[in-house]
């Protein structure tokens, strides 16, 4: 089992990323998939989940009208589109993929930076 972030780096205040985590291993169609994100010195955040059955959505309050998560089960990638990003959205984001209570998997993180 595998997941593999990309799509992080450094980016000015109001600007945009979009991070990819591409999953290998299971059956990504089955799983509900979530983003993550934990910056220095505090504990991780959940940050939006898709589910698998009809492509919902679930926002934390900070990130709802800014980042955009999706899906590609044909790709077996989950994305994060983030706008506005702020100093703030500074943190080292994870997928995570979720089935039932048993079978819970997490990427490696991949470093989001946010200043001018």
């Amino acid at each position: 089992v595998q997941l593999v972030e990309s799509g992080g780096g450094l980016v000015q205040p109001g600007g945009s990323l979009r991070l990819s985590c591409a999953a290998s291993g299971f059956t990504f169609s089955s799983y509900v998939m979530k983003w993550y994100r934990q910056a220095p010195g505090k504990t991780r955040e959940w940050v939006a989940t898709i589910t698998n059955t009809d492509g919902r959505t679930v926002y934390a309050d900070s990130m709802k009208g800014r980042f955009t998560i999706s899906r590609d089960n044909a790709k077996n990638t989950v994305y994060l589109q983030m706008n506005s990003l702020k100093p703030e959205d500074t943190a080292v984001y994870y997928c995570n993929a979720v089935r039932g209570s048993r079978y819970d998997y997490w990427g490696q993180g991949t470093q989001v930076t946010v200043s001018s």
